[in-house]
C-alpha cells in the first residue's frame, strides 16, 4: 500500500492555518463593522446587521473548519478530512454566488444607500448623537452635508464644522458664510469603495486557497483510504 505523501500532508496543515487566519481576519473585520463607532459614521449600520452577522457567522465557520483541516491532517483522520471537503465546498459556492448576486444587485444597493441618506435631511432634525458623528465626519474629510452640500442642513443651523478654510474648496452661502462645497456623499463613497476592494480582494484570495484546500483534503483523503 502506499502511504501518506508527508508533504500533502504537512501543506494541508500549513494551508488551514492560513485558511483559519482567513476566517479570523473576516470575523475580526465584521465585528469591527457590528461595534465601530467610525463604521457608523459611514451609514446607518443597523439596516446592514443581518450582512453583518452572516459574516460573523462565515467567520466561525472557516474558523471551524480551519481547525477540523488541522486536526484532520495531522491525526490523519478520514471523517475530518470529509467533512472539511464538504464544509469548504458549501463555503466556496456561497462566495460564488454572493459575488454574482453582488455585481448583479450592485446599483440597487448604491440606490438604497441614496434613499437612506434622503431620508436623513435636513439634518438639523436628527438626534443630537447623530449630528454629533456628522460634524465630526464633516471636519475630518473637509466637506459638508450628505447629497447636497450646505443645503442639507436648514441656513440657521449650518455647524463650525462645515466652515471653509480653503477658498478654492469654499462654497459661499446666501448669508455669505464660507463653507465647504463637497457634499460628504464623495467621501463615504470612496470609503465605500475602498473596503470593497478590501472585501474583493480577500474574497477572491480566499476562493484560491479554498481550491487548493479541497484538492489537498482530497488527495490526503485518498491516501489515507489507500494506506
Amino acid at each position: 500500500m502506499v502511504g501518506v505523501n508527508k508533504c500533502i500532508k504537512y501543506s494541508m496543515f500549513i494551508f488551514n492555518v492560513l485558511f483559519w487566519m482567513c476566517g479570523s481576519i473576516i470575523l475580526g473585520v465584521a465585528v469591527w463593522l457590528r461595534v465601530s463607532k467610525e463604521a457608523k459614521k459611514m451609514v446607518d449600520m443597523e439596516e446592514f446587521y443581518p450582512a453583518i452577522n452572516l459574516l460573523i457567522t462565515v467567520g466561525s465557520i472557516i474558523m471551524v473548519l480551519g481547525f477540523l483541516g488541522c486536526c484532520g491532517a495531522i491525526k490523519e483522520s478520514k471523517c475530518m478530512l470529509i467533512l472539511f471537503f464538504i464544509g469548504l465546498l458549501l463555503i466556496l459556492t456561497f462566495q460564488i454566488t454572493a459575488g454574482i448576486l453582488g455585481v448583479v444587485y450592485k446599483s440597487k444597493i448604491a440606490s438604497m444607500l441614496n434613499e437612506t441618506y434622503y431620508e436623513l435631511i435636513p439634518l438639523n432634525k436628527q438626534e443630537e448623537k447623530f449630528r454629533k458623528e456628522v460634524e465630526d465626519f464633516q471636519e475630518e474629510k473637509q466637506c459638508c452635508g450628505l447629497l447636497h452640500g450646505y443645503q442639507d442642513w436648514t441656513e440657521a443651523s449650518i455647524p463650525p464644522s462645515c466652515n471653509c478654510i480653503d477658498k478654492q474648496a469654499c462654497v459661499t452661502t446666501e448669508n455669505g458664510k464660507s463653507v465647504w462645497a463637497q457634499p460628504c456623499i464623495s467621501a463615504i463613497n470612496d470609503i465605500l469603495k475602498a473596503n470593497l476592494i478590501l472585501i474583493i480582494g480577500i474574497a477572491f484570495g480566499l476562493a484560491v486557497i479554498e481550491i487548493f484546500g479541497l484538492a489537498f483534503s482530497m488527495i490526503l483523503y485518498c491516501q489515507i483510504k489507500n494506506k
